[in-house]
């Protein structure tokens, strides 16, 4: 029944007399109206003081986690703030080169890099590789045989430390069944690093892991440390990363830990644990996640009585899959009337071909929610536009930022030309 929780918005937002919302200045209807919808906006002030609270918590350099939202214009406002940024496949890799972010500043991560990843990055002096498999070893030492790399590369080795967590949950396990790096409990991880100090031509100056995503209990990355120390220690390495997984209150009535928090327990448990070497993190997530919201316009309202009723956006599944992939929530609001008390339950749908298109199940809107009206889904700027596609063809929405009343348009809406442009006849 109640409004909106503001704890959800972006920093700046405010909601005027009339009830209307603003962010950055910028009222959402006018946005709506000079950008059309779907759209991403962006609060740069909020993306701001989280990458300066990441930098004060881990110190200069930590990386922000591109997977999350990446777009020229992040790229550039991320190293701005004295961040450095983790990029996992070449397309990434492409992106923040192409913002002028150099390659020292950037780290490459991916289970499965090729052999032309690989080169262009070591060729460029990228900063850190994060290797994670003998396979891709073995594309590195072929390519430092062929003389590609200017300089030696510096180098890190993913782990799987037996350990998992997700939202309020932490296991401990003898099991190495992911993906991602080599086991500890196996041997893989220790054989792995004693072939690497077999090749001169190679740095190992790291150790990396990471223990989930969505993580709620500042705690649990403590645990992690705890557990990882022993085997970091062994080697006597100047720079262990924790990874990144930080989670962030999607709905009302969820909490999570702030950068800083995260960053005070880690610092906490290195201590603890006799860690010297510089510990840094990946937050992608906590940075980019409740800073922006999306913007869409109701196309129809289908009321099923006794079952329940359908509210049909322009948007769905393709500029946010992260309801249909995980089940993920949602809150929704209408920006017009953002102190109302929400009575009405509704399900949000996409316009999508799939019975399954659902943003908002059991949504909480105003009763007189009607078409034509701009709805609102909060803390979308994670995995909304960087998880996006095409599906049924539909182009994908445009991004703004917004900071002292101005808006700025730093991806543009797609046309039915770009879906084309790839055809060949």
């Amino acid at each position: 029944m109640s409004p909106v929780p503001m704890h959800l918005l972006p920093d700046t937002a405010s909601i005027g007399s009339d009830g209307r919302l603003s962010i950055g200045g910028c009222d959402l209807l006018d946005l709506a109206a000079e950008f059309g919808t779907p759209l991403f906006v962006y609060d740069e002030a909020h993306l701001r003081a989280r990458c300066r609270e990441a930098v004060e918590a881990f110190g200069p350099g930590v990386n922000y986690a591109t997977k999350a939202f990446l777009c020229k214009a992040m790229a550039r406002l991320a190293v701005e703030e004295g961040m450095h940024l983790d990029v996992s496949t070449g397309g990434e890799y492409a992106v923040a080169r192409a913002a002028g972010v150099p390659a020292e500043k950037l780290v490459l991560h991916g289970n499965n890099k090729s052999v032309d990843e690989l080169r262009l990055a070591l060729s460029e002096g990228v900063g850190r590789i994060v290797v994670d498999s003998f396979d891709e070893l073995d594309r590195i030492e072929a390519l430092c045989a062929e003389g590609v790399p200017a300089d030696t590369p510096e180098l890190y080795v993913r782990v799987t430390p037996g350990v998992e967590a997700h939202t309020h949950e932490f296991i401990r396990t003898v099991q190495d069944d992911s993906k991602f790096g080599f086991g500890v409990a196996s041997g893989d991880a220790e054989r792995v690093i004693e072939r690497m100090g077999e090749h001169p031509e190679l740095e190992l100056v790291g150790i990396h892991c990471h223990i989930g995503s969505q993580v709620f209990e500042a705690q649990f990355f403590e645990l992690a440390v705890e557990v990882i120390a022993p085997f970091f220690h062994r080697f006597d390495l100047p720079e262990l990363s924790i990874g990144g997984g930080l989670g962030v209150a999607y709905v009302e009535g969820e909490e999570a830990p702030t950068i800083a928090q995260w960053g005070a327990a880690i610092d906490k448990a290195c201590a603890e644990a006799g860690i010297r070497s510089w510990v840094t993190a990946e937050p992608g997530r906590s940075i980019a996640a409740s800073a922006a919201v999306t913007l869409y316009t109701v196309g129809t309202i289908k009321d099923l009585p006794g079952i329940r009723t359908y509210v049909s956006v322009d948007g769905g599944m393709s500029d946010n899959p992260r309801p249909v992939l995980y089940g993920s929530g949602y809150e929704a609001f209408l920006p017009r009337a953002a102190d109302a008390p929400r009575e009405r339950v509704v399900t949000v749908v996409g316009k999508h071909c799939e019975s399954g298109d659902k943003l908002v199940v059991d949504a909480r809107v105003p009763a007189d929610l009607a078409v034509g009206d701009v709805l609102c889904t909060p803390v979308t700027g994670a995995y909304g536009h960087s998880m996006g596609s095409n599906y049924n063809r539909v182009p994908r929405p445009a991004v703004v930022f917004v900071r002292d009343g101005e808006a700025r348009l730093v991806v543009r809406r797609e046309t039915f030309d770009d879906l084309l442009a790839t055809d060949v006849d």
